[in-house]
């Protein structure tokens, strides 16, 4: 038997009835979904009483919750693998990632050596390399194609010498390493060990003679439900015994602090953070004395950096100007009294780094969500903007104490590039190209602003062919984030560009409650306010509808993380709007997310449902919470991993049970679960680009779309 992946709509105009003239509805053998109980849990919540049907399938080791899982994933295999485009996307992806590459070099504080990534194109995981000087050939220090398909190498840190390098091996994706040390001169690994889990190493201290690092506590220490918390910096001494390390940075009371340490170049000093989110404090320790920490910044009123430059502090920081500016002070009077003022804020510009080189400031700006670097002197001097290809993201590299410029840049239409600057001349040299020809002659980026719901202007980037024609036919994917002042810069993507080849075109929209335009953009989709957010992205759907770039029939949604709870909330708020929806290791049910893992770490964002005000506003957005039975919700694809540390699959198990009992189209729901796979999925490449072509295929067959070379 044979019958529609989704239910047509009824009323949407000329436009998408001759859309299904020209596409017909897509079809498929039905799959065997399985049936899912309904075990209602009743709760009350503030005076409201709620009931929870699928409560149990929170329990992921649960027997019953396992056997629904596979043959939910089973089912939805039934229909991705019989794609047409699957196969095709999977020798594309090949073709286009498996390629001989390299990142950016990185010289250590003394000496010559140089480290870097680098891969060749039949490897499933970039190694990581290292040069005796710049002349010297290229040697493997740590090869993670040697190991277990799902060990993955975490973090290299080089010792100041570069003659050793403290690194991670965590598995399956889980984000949580276990460090160890290895001796470059013999080629062995130290027996060195550490204390906690979730280890990773901050920075070294001079003469090699140990590191800082971050870990949690080892499970069994605090109390159950809490091996997710209690973050410290602790120091380790090489040839020391775990048991030694001692805890040098910590908080005995707030469990959900983060922490971080960071020793000066010249090795005089160390900077401890404490971060309560997006906001942090800042405290500075001499080496030589470890004694109190000297608080420079407290009482999280912003965001603060601290970088040196010689016997010099500089302070970036949001707690004056929503934008950033830049402070500098005497590293033997580093006190916030003694700060001065070196860059003041400009507006509409975000400072988002700063990063001293060679004797220079190299400021990093985010303009309309795009990269400037300016290049300041010690005295707060503007000397020149650094020369970029094009409008992009570019980010720059190098230390105080030596002469190399790194500048790594890209653009949807500009394939990641590594330059060397040359401050003298004031140009970029070319040091690595992207190592495959591509054709992107062809596509043109445009930024246009549009008007969401309250009257705020929202930019965003178009990216398509440069002969596109406005006639509301155009497949487009529409994609965001809007959380954790996190930006969505240009940047390229072999994806995209397959996309884009295949007759697509993208809509990538600045949200509300990223960090393109500083503190208060991204305040504005905080807590309270995050419909702000899907608004803003519900009204660039409209736009690029009613501005005939695009049709309903015609617009794919995408995004994970906090990109799955924007369009899982926008797929339900308005599932008219949209033809396909894939949906990333999401956050769907807003009332119980704090609940599970380190999740209770961004109430700060989005608030708790234990505080009554907010639970009002999660229970009003909560995907989860907000189906509605007999809706016409699009075709949609909820992608989660078994070994996520930052989202519990569970949220993909519970919202795709609701959508399916809700009288979605019988095929419509689909659901994987990816096994041995975190939160950026899969450990190798092959994994990640299996993983990849099934949303992708999915997207591409629902539009009527076809890959092309």
């Amino acid at each position: 038997m044979r019958m529609p992946l989704t239910k047509r709509r009824s009323a949407l105009g000329l436009g998408i009835l001759l859309f299904g003239l020209l596409h017909p509805p897509l079809t498929w053998a039905r799959p065997p979904f399985p049936d899912t109980p309904r075990i209602p849990v009743r709760d009350t919540l503030h005076g409201v009483v709620l009931v929870d049907d699928y409560r149990w399938l929170e329990g992921g080791s649960d027997p019953r919750v396992i056997a629904w899982t596979a043959a939910q994933n089973a089912a939805a295999r039934a229909i991705l693998d019989t794609l047409p485009q699957r196969a095709e996307l999977v020798r594309r992806f090949n073709q286009l990632q498996r390629q001989d590459d390299r990142g950016v070099p990185s010289r250590a504080i003394e000496g010559t050596r140089r480290f870097f990534w680098a891969k060749r194109a039949a490897q499933e995981k970039w190694t990581y390399q290292t040069r005796a000087d710049a002349g010297a050939p290229a040697e493997v220090v740590l090869d993670p194609n040697l190991w277990a398909a799902e060990v993955t190498l975490s973090s290299p840190r080089p010792s100041r010498s570069g003659r050793y390098v403290a690194y991670g091996r965590a598995r399956g994706g889980d984000e949580s390493p276990v460090v160890c040390v290895r001796d470059l001169r013999t080629g062995r690994e130290l027996p060195d060990s550490l204390r906690g889990w979730k280890q990773y190493v901050e920075s070294w201290l001079p003469d090699d003679a140990g590191f800082f690092y971050t870990a949690k506590p080892t499970p069994g220490l605090r109390a159950p439900g809490e091996e997710h918390y209690w973050h410290a910096v602790y120091l380790h001494r090489l040839g020391t015994p775990a048991a030694a390390d001692q805890r040098v940075f910590w908080h005995s009371q707030v469990k959900e602090y983060y922490h971080g340490a960071e020793v000066s170049e010249d090795g005089a000093c160390v900077a401890f953070y404490r971060w309560n989110f997006s906001r942090n404090e800042l405290y500075l320790q001499r080496l030589d004395r470890m004694e109190t920490p000297i608080p420079l910044a407290t009482g999280f009123d912003g965001a603060y950096q601290a970088r040196f430059a010689g016997d010099k502090i500089l302070i970036r920081t949001d707690a004056r100007s929503p934008y950033g500016e830049l402070y500098i002070a005497d590293r033997s009077a580093p006190q916030r009294t003694a700060w001065r003022l070196l860059v003041p804020a400009e507006e509409g510009m975000r400072l988002s780094a700063v990063t001293p080189i060679a004797g220079h400031l190299y400021l990093t700006y985010q303009k309309n969500a795009h990269s400037l670097i300016r290049i300041y002197d010690l005295q707060g001097r503007h000397l020149r903007d650094l020369p970029l290809p094009m409008l992009g993201s570019a980010r720059v590299s190098g230390r105080w104490s030596q002469p190399e410029v790194w500048v790594q840049f890209s653009s949807f239409t500009y394939p990641s590039t590594i330059f060397r600057y040359e401050f003298a001349r004031d140009r970029l040299e070319l040091f690595h190209a992207f190592p495959l020809e591509v054709d992107v002659e062809s596509f043109t980026t445009e930024q246009v602003w549009y008007e969401s719901r309250d009257g705020t202007q929202v930019p965003m980037f178009l990216v398509h062919r440069g002969d596109l024609v406005r006639d509301g036919r155009t497949p487009a994917l529409l994609t965001g984030y809007g959380g954790f002042d996190a930006s969505m810069r240009p940047y390229f993507s072999t994806r995209y560009l397959v996309w884009l080849q295949s007759g697509g075109m993208l809509a990538i929209p600045n949200l509300r409650g990223g960090g393109e335009f500083g503190r208060a953009w991204h305040e504005a989709g905080m807590r309270e306010r995050k419909q702000n957010v899907f608004d803003d992205f519900l009204a660039a759907a409209e736009w690029l509808i009613e501005e005939r770039y695009t049709s309903a029939e015609r617009l794919a949604i995408k995004g994970g993380s906090n990109g799955g709870l924007l369009v899982g909330a926008a797929s339900i708020q308005r599932p008219g709007l949209f033809r396909v929806v894939w949906c990333q290791v999401p956050l769907l049910d807003m009332l119980r997310y704090h609940r599970f893992g380190l999740a209770n770490i961004w109430a700060e964002e989005y608030g708790s449902a234990d505080d009554p005000e907010q639970f009002t506003y999660l229970r009003a957005y909560s995907p989860y919470h907000n189906v509605v039975d007999g809706a016409d919700y699009p075709i949609m694809l909820f992608t989660g991993s078994e070994n996520d540390a930052r989202v519990d699959p569970f949220h993909v198990r519970k919202m795709v049970a609701r959508l399916q009992a809700s009288g979605a189209a019988p095929g419509t729901i689909l659901m994987q679960i990816y096994a041995g796979s975190g939160h950026g999925g899969g450990t190798t490449l092959a994994t990640k680009i299996e993983q990849s072509a099934d949303g992708w295929a999915l997207l591409m067959h629902a539009l009527g779309m076809q890959v092309a070379e």
